[in-house]
C-alpha cells in the first residue's frame, strides 16, 4: 500500500495596501525645522541689535533744538534715521510689544494666526494634504483658507487697529525725536552712505531683509 504525502498548501505573501505604501513614502517633517527657523530669526535680531548706537547719544539733552522749518526737520529725520536706525526700530518694537501685552485677547489671536501659518502651511510637507473634520484640503485650498483667516483676524478684529495704533505711535515718537535731534558732524559720513536709500522703504525693509534671507532656506526645505 503506497502512502501519500499530505498536499502542500500554497503560501502567499500579503502585499501592502496602497494607503500603507503611500503613507510610508511620505517623508516626515524634520523635527529641527522650526528650531532652525527660530534660531535664524534670533540670530538676525541679535546681529542687528549689536549695531545699535549708544542710547546716551539718543537722549543727549544738549543735542536737542527746535527746527527752523519743515525742510530742516525732514533733513534731520533722514540723517538721524541713518544713524539711529536700529535704535528707532527697537523703540517701535518695544511699543508694539507693550501694546500686545496689555491686550491679551489680541495677542492670543495674533499668536494663533502665526501658529496656523507655521504648522498648517510653512512647515507642512507639500505632499501631505491637510485633513480637517474628515475632509482633505489641497495646498492651494489651505493657502486660501489661511489668507481669508488672516484678513478676518487683522481687519475684522481689534488686532489690526491695535497694531496700526502702536505703529503710528512708534513712528510719531521716532519722527519727533529725529526732527528735534541736531545731527552732529560725528556721523555725517554714515549719513552720506545711506542717503541714496529712501526713508520709508529702508525703514520697513531694513530689519526684515536679514530675517527673510536667513529663514528662506529653512522654509524651502520644509516645503520640499
Amino acid at each position: 500500500m503506497v502512502s501519500q504525502s499530505p498536499p502542500v498548501l500554497p503560501i502567499t505573501n500579503p502585499q501592502p495596501t496602497t494607503t500603507t505604501t503611500a503613507t510610508a513614502s511620505q517623508p516626515p517633517l524634520p523635527p529641527h525645522a522650526l528650531r532652525a527657523f527660530l534660531n535664524n530669526i534670533t540670530e538676525s535680531v541679535r546681529n542687528g541689535f549689536s549695531q545699535r548706537r549708544p542710547f546716551s547719544e539718543l537722549i543727549d539733552r544738549s543735542a536737542f533744538s527746535k527746527p527752523e522749518s519743515i525742510s530742516e526737520a525732514t533733513t534731520r529725520i533722514r540723517k538721524n534715521y541713518a544713524y539711529f536706525r536700529i535704535n528707532y526700530l527697537a523703540t517701535i518694537s518695544v511699543i508694539l510689544a507693550f501694546s500686545l501685552l496689555t491686550n491679551p485677547f489680541s495677542l492670543l489671536l495674533l499668536v494663533g494666526l502665526l501658529c496656523s501659518w507655521l504648522f498648517l502651511y510653512l512647515f507642512r510637507a507639500s505632499d501631505q494634504p491637510l485633513v480637517l473634520f474628515g475632509r482633505t484640503f489641497s495646498d492651494r485650498e489651505t493657502l486660501g483658507i489661511l489668507i481669508v483667516l488672516s484678513v478676518f483676524v487683522v481687519f475684522l478684529t481689534s488686532v489690526g487697529s491695535l497694531i496700526i495704533s502702536a505703529l503710528l505711535v512708534g513712528v510719531g515718537i521716532v519722527c519727533a525725536h529725529g526732527a528735534f535731534r541736531v545731527p552732529e558732524d560725528l556721523f555725517l559720513d554714515d549719513v552720506q552712505e545711506n542717503a541714496s536709500t529712501g526713508f520709508l522703504s529702508s525703514f520697513l525693509g531694513g530689519a526684515a531683509s536679514n530675517v527673510v534671507a536667513s529663514a528662506a532656506p529653512v522654509v524651502a526645505a520644509a516645503r520640499a
